[in-house]
């Protein structure tokens, strides 16, 4: 059953790969990280098939398995110099080369410290999503590395009841990837993604998840015909903004795919001089 999301998503990445032509190569190498990541959790929930479910009231991130995760490392770091863009390849190659203490603290960091990725101006290494960018580039690897673990273990712990709408992860504290409108009565109800775990939460529809503005005129959506089932929803105070994947539009959409494929949004948000909350897994 846990399968099948994945199952959904790299299926949704090859159907938006000729729907999308602008986003192909992109979506093919989501489609290739997303089979990895896939077999990844398979081999995380056969290794953790007899432990007890983590306790709501224990932080995700308390839990890192070294011994489970660095051995796949290697192989993890092989699969993305074959499938990346060149930067991102020749960053997996440098990080396979300094072994595994290497690997060890790239993980560490990124698990414990700085998961932050988003593309800020203040950032010279994170900005427009440099891949190239020392720093940057190890906690990209690390995060796409991280993000089956990670998710595994949103999956397997116990339901907790989250008291009003965090704008971070309740259950790793991470910042959102994309938000999620679904039908609710006359209208929709929204929810985020986590860029980690990919746990989604309730949050609330007017109210900027950056800088906490709820004051309706400084909140807007926008949107293409084109892309119907995306739009953009910026905040005028702090001037970011944050993709959401309307499924009253298109039913059969897939969070963080559709995210991935609609580049033109992302050009058009920076163009207007917002900056995104959480850059993808492509740097956009």
């Amino acid at each position: 059953m846990m399968h099948a999301k994945w199952d959904r998503r790299i299926s949704r990445a090859n159907e938006l790969t000729s729907s999308y032509p602008f986003a192909a190569e992109g979506l093919r190498f989501y489609s290739r990280v997303a089979t990895f990541q896939k077999n990844f959790y398979g081999e995380i929930q056969k290794a953790l098939a007899d432990s007890p479910k983590i306790s709501s009231d224990r932080p995700l991130r308390d839990e890192l398995d070294l011994f489970l995760l660095l051995p796949k490392a290697p192989g993890f770091l092989s699969v993305i110099e074959q499938i990346a863009p060149v930067p991102l390849a020749q960053a997996a190659t440098s990080l396979a080369q300094k072994g595994p203490a290497a690997w060890q603290h790239a993980i560490e960091n990124f698990w414990h410290g700085d998961s932050d990725l988003a593309a800020r101006a203040d950032d010279p290494e994170a900005h427009a999503g440099d891949p190239s960018a020392a720093g940057y580039s190890d906690r990209l690897l690390a995060w796409i590395f991280l993000q089956p673990y990670a998710e595994y273990l949103a999956d397997h712990r116990e339901i907790e009841t989250i008291n009003g709408t965090p704008s971070t992860c309740p259950l790793c504290g991470s910042r959102p990837i994309v938000g999620v409108l679904r039908s609710e009565g006359d209208g929709a109800k929204k929810s985020l993604v986590c860029m980690l775990c990919a746990h989604e939460w309730a949050f609330r529809r007017i109210y900027c998840p950056a800088c906490g503005e709820e004051r309706e005129p400084q909140m807007a959506y926008y949107s293409a015909p084109e892309i119907a089932q995306v739009r953009v929803d910026v905040c005028d105070t702090c001037h970011t903004y944050l993709k959401s994947i309307d499924l009253t539009k298109t039913g059969l959409a897939v969070d963080v795919v559709d995210e991935l494929a609609t580049i033109p949004l992302d050009l058009w948000a920076r163009e207007h001089g917002y900056e995104k909350l959480q850059i993808n897994l492509l740097g956009t």
